[in-house]
C-alpha cells in the first residue's frame, strides 16, 4: 500500500473502489468535471442524498467505481466534516483516508497534517487523466462549513436567511495537490456600495453631465491640489482610460446599476485592456450621485479607504468617464486610477510579494524562500493566461496543471506547489490574504520549500491575477 503526502499521486487500477475514513467523521462526495463545478445538486454526495451514479455511501465507507460516473465527470473530491455539526477538526483524531480495490486489496493511503478551527477537510481527488484515473492526496482545509464547500463546487446550498446582493466572485479554482484555494474576488477598496451616495435633486433626464467634457480636468485640478499637499506626483488624464471610464459609466447609467461587470459579462478592466492601456496596478471609483467634480471629490475624500487613491504616490494616469441614468437621471461616474506598465514595476511587486512571504516564513522559523528565474517565468505565464483566457484556476482550460507548467519552463523541482488570487490590488493585501486561508498559508509555510517564483498580470474580470509558485529543489 502507498502512503501518500500531500500533493502526492498514485495511478488507480480499472474497477470498482472502495474509498474509507474511520473516525467521528460525515464523509462527502463532491462529483464534477474538468472546470470543477458540479452539474447540478444531484452530484453532491452526502449522508441526506448517500447515492450518485458511479458512487454509494454507507456510513464511513464509499463504493466507487470511475467508470460508471455521470457523463462528463471526470473528477471527484472526498471530503469529511466533524460528526458534530461546527465542531473544529483541530479537537478529533486526524482523519485518515484508505482506498482498496474493490475485493478489498489496500492501495493507498492519506493522513493529512493536523488541522486547528477547520471544520471542514478536502481529503482527496480522484481524477481522470488520459485513459486512467488517479488519486491525487489535497489535506486543503476549509473553516465556512460544509455548504461553503458545496457552494464553492456549484451545488445550490438554500440559506435560512439570503444573504445581502454582492458582486459574483469568480469561480473557486478546483482541486488539486496544490490544496485549492478558496480566495474570494476582493473588490477595490476604492467601490463604494450602490447608493452610498444621495443628492435632493436630480439633473432633468437627457440633460447633459454637469461639467460636460471639462469634469475630468476638473476632478484632476482637485485630486492633483490634494496630491501636491502630500508630496504625490500629479496626476494626468490618458485618453485611453478615459474612453474605457466612459464606456463603462454608460453602461451603468444603462442598467442604473453601480458594478464591476455589465450583464453582458464585460467588466471595466476589459474595457481598460481593449483601449491598448496595460495597467501595473489600478483603482477605480464608481459612484452615483455626484453632480459636480467638487461633490465626487468630497464624497470619496469622506472615507481614507475610498479617498486612497487620490494620495496613491504609484498613480501617474486617471480616467474620467460621467452619464446620466436613463430613468433615474442619476449621474454615473466611472474614475479610474493606474500605474502604467513597466518591466521594472513587474519585478518590484513580485520582489515585494516574495519579501512578505519570507518574512512570515522567517517569523514561524523557517529558512526564507530563493527566486528561481524558471519558477518565475512559469509563474508570470500562467497569471498572463489567466487574463488572456479569462478563467481563474489551477488547471488551464486545456488540462494543464501547476507542475506541467512548471516542467514546460525547465523546471527541476521535486516538488511544486501553487498559491492564486484575484482582486487583491498590492502584494501587502494578497500575501494577507493567502496567509489567512489554511491551504494557501500551508503552501507559504511548507518547509519542504526552498525555491519560489511569483506572477501578476492585470485585466480580465477580477482586474489583477497573482500566482505563487513554489519549489522543492533539495540543494540545500
Amino acid at each position: 500500500m502507498n502512503e501518500l503526502v500531500s500533493g502526492g499521486n498514485q495511478v488507480l487500477p480499472a474497477g470498482a473502489l472502495t474509498v474509507r475514513v474511520r473516525g467521528p467523521f460525515d464523509v462527502s462526495l463532491l462529483i464534477t468535471d474538468d472546470s470543477g463545478k458540479v452539474s447540478g445538486d444531484a452530484d453532491f454526495v452526502f449522508f441526506n442524498q448517500p447515492s450518485a451514479p458511479g458512487a454509494q455511501l454507507h456510513g464511513d465507507t464509499v463504493t466507487l467505481s470511475p467508470e460508471q460516473l455521470r457523463p462528463g465527470a471526470s473528477r471527484v473530491t472526498v471530503a469529511v466534516s466533524p460528526a458534530e455539526p461546527g465542531a473544529p477538526l483541530g479537537g478529533l483524531p486526524v482523519p485518515a483516508l484508505s482506498i482498496a480495490q474493490g475485493n478489498g486489496a489496500p492501495l493507498a493511503r492519506f493522513t493529512p497534517p493536523r488541522l486547528g478551527p477547520e471544520t471542514v477537510l478536502l481529503l482527496a481527488e480522484i481524477y481522470r487523466r488520459g485513459g486512467h484515473w488517479k488519486v491525487r492526496a489535497l489535506g486543503q482545509g476549509y473553516a465556512d462549513g460544509l455548504a461553503g464547500v458545496a457552494r464553492d463546487f456549484g451545488v445550490d446550498v438554500l440559506d435560512e436567511a439570503p444573504p445581502p446582493p454582492a458582486p459574483a466572485p469568480p469561480p473557486a479554482p478546483p482541486g488539486g495537490s496544490f490544496r485549492r484555494p478558496s480566495a474570494p474576488f476582493a473588490p477595490a477598496a476604492s467601490s463604494p456600495a450602490p447608493g452610498a451616495w444621495a443628492v435632493g435633486a436630480r439633473p432633468a433626464l437627457g440633460s447633459p453631465v454637469a461639467g460636460g467634457p471639462s469634469a475630468g480636468g476638473d476632478v484632476l485640478t482637485r485630486v492633483n491640489a490634494l496630491r501636491s499637499r502630500v508630496g504625490a506626483r500629479l496626476v494626468t488624464l490618458d485618453g485611453r482610460l478615459s474612453s474605457a471610464a466612459q464606456a463603462h459609466a454608460a453602461a451603468m447609467a444603462a442598467q442604473e446599476r453601480l458594478g464591476i461587470e455589465a450583464p453582458n459579462g464585460t467588466s471595466v478592466f476589459h474595457r481598460i485592456s481593449s483601449t491598448g492601456y496595460v495597467c501595473l496596478t489600478i483603482a477605480e471609483h464608481l459612484v452615483s450621485g455626484p453632480r459636480t467634480a467638487a461633490e465626487f471629490v468630497d464624497y470619496c475624500q469622506s472615507d481614507a479607504r475610498r479617498g486612497a487613491p487620490f494620495r496613491d504616490a504609484s498613480v501617474a494616469h486617471a480616467g474620467v468617464g460621467q452619464a446620466i441614468g436613463a430613468a433615474s437621471g442619476d449621474v454615473y461616474w466611472t474614475v479610474l486610477w493606474a500605474e502604467p506598465f513597466s518591466r521594472a514595476g513587474l519585478a518590484r511587486t513580485a520582489a515585494e510579494v516574495v519579501a512578505l512571504t519570507n518574512a512570515e516564513r522567517v517569523a514561524a522559523g523557517l529558512r526564507p524562500l530563493a527566486v528561481d528565474p524558471r519558477l518565475t517565468m512559469a509563474a508570470q505565464a500562467h497569471s498572463a493566461d489567466m487574463v488572456t483566457r479569462g478563467f481563474y484556476a489551477h488547471t488551464t482550460p486545456d488540462g494543464r496543471e501547476p507542475w506541467d507548467r512548471a516542467a514546460a519552463a525547465g523546471c527541476p523541482h521535486r516538488g511544486i506547489g501553487e498559491n492564486i488570487a484575484c482582486g487583491q490590488r498590492s502584494p501587502t493585501d494578497v500575501v494577507r490574504g493567502w496567509m489567512n486561508s489554511p491551504g494557501h498559508r500551508a503552501n507559504i509555510l511548507a518547509a519542504g520549500f526552498d525555491e519560489i517564483g511569483i506572477g501578476y498580470a492585470t485585466g480580465s474580470l477580477a482586474g489583477t491575477y497573482w500566482t505563487q509558485l513554489f519549489g522543492t529543489a533539495g540543494r540545500r
